[in-house]
């Protein structure tokens, strides 16, 4: 087992004072180092981008991550086009990975699934003062969020569905960040979820405080809604849009509707998706659908549950408390996988 882990990155002020507090940290961090070297092969093929197409659509959607964008080209000494092609979660490609997610009434878990290179390690709670809301949860390629809850009790996750007809858009993870900047509750993150542009196809779990669970299919060309309370890697409603082979993925959605039948508490609920012996929790690392990190959101209770790696006991953030005023005192949330490579966090690869 190797040992991994998350740095725990806190921060209240404007977006601007946000991304250039990150980019000072990232001077001295091997994440974008190493993602140059895994994104190398790939920059003259899916890294050109038009700036001012990017700048628009960020600024008609969250217009503060494009001031947290300034910031971190000011800390980073970066040009704008060069800050918009690594933060701007715009046309990138995404690499193929598992997830999984339940919802009762007043919880939401999810299971993260991917390549350990593929993970930053960096677990933010920012609380912006100039506008948009506050936001706990793992950041992906910096600005995105992998998952996460806000100030309202709007929590999110996605799950992975297909990169096929791909066409220009943004992320899911810049997506993710978006609706929880700016959104308040389920009929808000649909609505933007409609009007948004996909660049890939995905899943969109939503939760809030009345309790009801949305699953929203997205794709470039369509975007569906359907109440659930499990969704995994495949669409129920836009089946053209599925990738050919669903068996897994429907698989793994049957277990979990099973086995949480039986379940009479959040806490069994988190060990179903958790604990390496119910077949939900992945060690499919080489095939990019290993399971990095197990989060529980609670919107009524404004806590948030995050463990790195299978059988553990979760790390608990009250962001009632935190949002209030009060300091988290965790700086590192450490976990362990049965694979060699190390987050991108960690060291040089």
């Amino acid at each position: 087992m190797k040992p991994v882990y998350s740095d725990v990155i806190q921060y209240r002020g404007s977006h601007y004072d946000f991304g250039y507090m990150q980019g000072e940290r990232l001077r001295y961090s091997p994440i974008l180092s190493n993602r140059k070297k895994q994104w190398a092969s790939k920059r003259d093929r899916h890294f050109l981008i038009n700036p001012d197409e990017v700048k628009e659509a960020i600024m008609t959607f969250a217009s503060g991550i494009w001031d947290e964008l300034r910031g971190l080209a000011d800390a980073l000494t970066m040009n704008r086009e060069d800050a918009i092609r690594e933060f701007g979660g715009y046309y990138l490609e995404y690499g193929k990975s598992g997830c999984s997610i339940f919802t009762a009434s007043n919880y939401m878990i999810r299971n993260y699934d991917s390549h350990p290179l593929s993970y930053e390690g960096r677990y933010m709670i920012y609380q912006p003062t100039d506008q948009g809301y506050a936001i706990i949860g793992p950041s992906m390629q910096i600005t995105g969020r992998i998952d996460g809850m806000n100030e309202k009790g709007l929590a999110i996750g996605y799950n992975f569905t297909h990169r096929k007809q791909s066409e220009d858009g943004f992320l899911c993870n810049m997506i993710g960040r978006m609706m929880l900047e700016t959104c308040a509750n389920l009929n808000e993150a649909i609505s933007l979820l409609k009007k948004i542009p996909h660049r890939h196809s995905f899943s969109y779990v939503l939760l809030d405080k009345s309790g009801e669970s949305y699953v929203v299919e997205a794709s470039p060309r369509e975007v569906a809604v359907r109440k659930s309370n499990v969704c995994t890697n495949h669409f129920h409603l836009l089946d053209e849009e599925n990738r050919y082979r669903q068996e897994e993925s429907r698989t793994r959605e049957q277990s979990i509707r099973k086995q949480q039948q039986h379940t009479a508490d959040p806490y069994q609920a988190f060990r179903v998706m958790n604990d390496s012996d119910k077949d939900i929790f992945s060690d499919k690392y080489d095939a990019s659908a290993g399971t990095l990190h197990t989060a529980a959101y609670f919107p009524n209770q404004m806590k948030a549950w995050f463990v790195i790696g299978p059988d553990r006991k979760p790390v608990i953030f009250n962001f009632k408390k935190w949002l209030d005023g009060n300091k988290i005192h965790a700086t590192r949330i450490k976990g362990e996988l049965d694979y060699d490579s190390p987050f991108v966090n960690m060291q040089e690869i």
